[in-house]
């Protein structure tokens, strides 16, 4: 059991306290935020604190953090915030719901798997990834750092997924692949074989559309 510090207080933010609320052995003591988005000083009947000052009122060595982001920007928002918070002494949790189903996966720190999501055996997980409700998660594979899957996500077997990618909701990836750096794969659409970093890739069968994903979203 952990003492947490949450970041954020939108909606990402919020149902993270919900599961863990209801869904973990750790507790949720504080949220918190850049300076220059602290317009409260309260949320769900916690206090929010200044990012910039989180570690001078909550010190690392009696709390943990957890920062489980949208996939904005590429994901490149959530991992500065996870860097950061490294940088100030933090130790991170990770969330994985008790309606997962996963077989003792590697799984790094800063992980939010949220529920019905399946990881098959030998696959791993990176640290600061995102798996949103209902995803397949092929075996034999592997997930890097700074990954974000929506919902009802197909990845098949022994595929390995670049950091910073982004899959919409009811895309798929055939087995064997490898998914470059910063590919973001649109929803319902299909990948055939190895993309590109940074492409952005739409449709079944796919289209690599002309500018780069860090542009895109």
């Amino acid at each position: 059991m952990a003492n947490i510090i949450l970041f954020g207080v939108l909606d990402t933010a919020e149902l993270a306290h919900f599961y863990l609320t209801h869904d973990s052995e750790h507790e949720v003591v504080a949220f918190t935020v850049n300076r220059e988005y602290l317009k409260e000083d309260s949320f769900k009947g916690l206090p929010v604190v200044a990012f910039e000052d989180v570690e001078t009122l909550f010190p690392p060595s009696d709390y943990q953090f957890f920062a489980p982001m949208t996939g904005r920007n590429m994901n490149r928002n959530r991992e500065k915030v996870y860097l950061d918070a490294k940088a100030k002494g933090y130790t991170f949790i990770s969330y994985i719901s008790s309606k997962a189903t996963h077989f003792g996966n590697e799984i790094g720190e800063n992980c939010f798997i949220l529920e019905d999501n399946t990881i098959q055996p030998f696959t791993t997980i990176g640290n600061n990834v995102v798996l949103w409700s209902g995803n397949h998660i092929g075996h034999h594979g592997r997930i890097d750092d700074h990954v974000f899957f929506t919902s009802h996500v197909v990845m098949s077997g022994h595929c390995h997924i670049g950091s910073y990618s982004f899959f919409g909701v009811n895309s798929t990836i055939r087995d064997y692949l490898t998914v470059a750096e910063g590919t973001l794969l649109g929803m319902a659409s299909a990948l055939y074989k190895d993309s590109d970093p940074w492409g952005v890739y739409i449709g079944n069968p796919p289209k690599k559309l002309g500018k780069p994903s860090y542009e895109t979203y």
